[in-house]
């Protein structure tokens, strides 16, 4: 991809991680198994990640939908570029935000809207030859955004709080601000076989409730432990990686983790990933919930609309701690 190898000297090296790095504790529910519930806020709580299998998503759903953005990404730069560049909706590749940071990557970045269901549409989807991308899109967005939902309401029951969908609700209404992203992160020869690796998307956390990852099964997924030390998340092109965002950890208090995570480009093998953000509606107050609240404990963060929380992220650096300026 010429675009980006021409600019391969303004990314960040990272040291690769070896061969069986893979870390054995990334939390896995199983959505099919009693006690599934307290397994989740556990991860929550220690992790602000985890696995989700047995999720009644069809796998032929994720593979449609993977090799209609491979597609996309293997056309001929000047076509891709007919998309963009992002506004922040459409094809970029490079350039994360308007901040400075970059990455071994190239994206679609789609507005999603609730009622009635819709995206961002760009002009390679107004194409006849573009109809099984556009049938996959929204198989696909339909089928997370209710596991989405799905999850936000256990966690919630396993919270002991009401009602239910206290959670899910903001991210299902109609005016929920919900952003639906393709990464491809192509090979990079040149560093094929060295003990390095090209930053693909740098730290940092999601700012959104909710975010629900899938990706093909090439490796580059890292999480930050608690001790600030990263770790490879094993691929699993049959799972979602769910991530807690930086308004959850607000409305849990601080109970639940908003996950620091980025993503090694590999040196050989491509890697897709597919990532559904679900957050509230502009001006939705975020503050924490009062019956998480136990007695005389006081609030870590000012109240803020989520718009406020968007403008402020939008302005950070990737790998900005966010929630400071909205700390007590």
């Amino acid at each position: 991809m010429v675009v980006l190898a021409n600019q391969v000297d303004q990314i960040s090296l990272l040291r690769a991680p070896k061969p069986d790095a893979n870390f054995s504790g990334i939390p896995v529910i199983n959505l099919a198994e009693a006690g599934s519930v307290d397994a989740m806020i556990k991860a929550c709580e220690e992790f602000g990640f985890f696995k989700v299998i047995n999720h009644g998503v069809p796998i032929n759903i994720m593979a449609k939908l993977e090799e209609e953005a491979v597609k996309f990404f293997s056309l001929p730069q000047v076509e891709k570029e007919k998309s963009g560049p992002p506004n922040p909706f459409g094809y970029g590749n490079k350039r994360i935000g308007p901040n400075g940071d970059v990455g071994w990557v190239e994206y679609l970045l789609f507005a999603v809207t609730s009622k009635p269901f819709s995206y961002t549409s760009m002009p390679f989807l107004q194409e006849p030859s573009a109809s099984l991308f556009r049938s996959a899109l929204n198989e696909y967005i339909s089928a997370v955004r209710k596991l989405a939902s799905e999850v936000l309401e256990l966690m919630a029951e396993g919270l002991k709080i009401e009602p239910r969908n206290v959670f899910s609700k903001l991210v299902m209404d109609e005016k929920s601000d919900e952003i639906f992203r393709l990464n491809h992160y192509p090979p990079c020869p040149l560093f094929q076989g060295l003990n390095c690796s090209l930053t693909g998307f740098g730290e940092h956390t999601d700012p959104q409730i909710i975010s629900v990852l899938r990706s093909n099964n090439t490796q580059g997924l890292e999480i930050a432990l608690r001790d600030g030390s990263w770790v490879s998340v094993p691929s699993d092109q049959e799972s979602f990686f769910i991530n807690i965002g930086d308004s959850l950890q607000v409305m849990t208090n601080g109970r639940f983790n908003s996950v620091r995570h980025r993503v090694l480009a590999n040196g050989s093998k491509s890697r897709v990933s597919m990532i559904y953000f679900g957050g509230p509606p502009q001006t939705e107050r975020i503050a924490p919930l009062p019956q998480l609240m136990g007695e005389g404990e006081q609030s870590l963060y000012r109240e803020f609309t989520w718009e406020e929380y968007k403008k402020a992220a939008y302005k950070s650096r990737l790998a900005d701690y966010r929630l400071g300026q909205f700390e007590k």
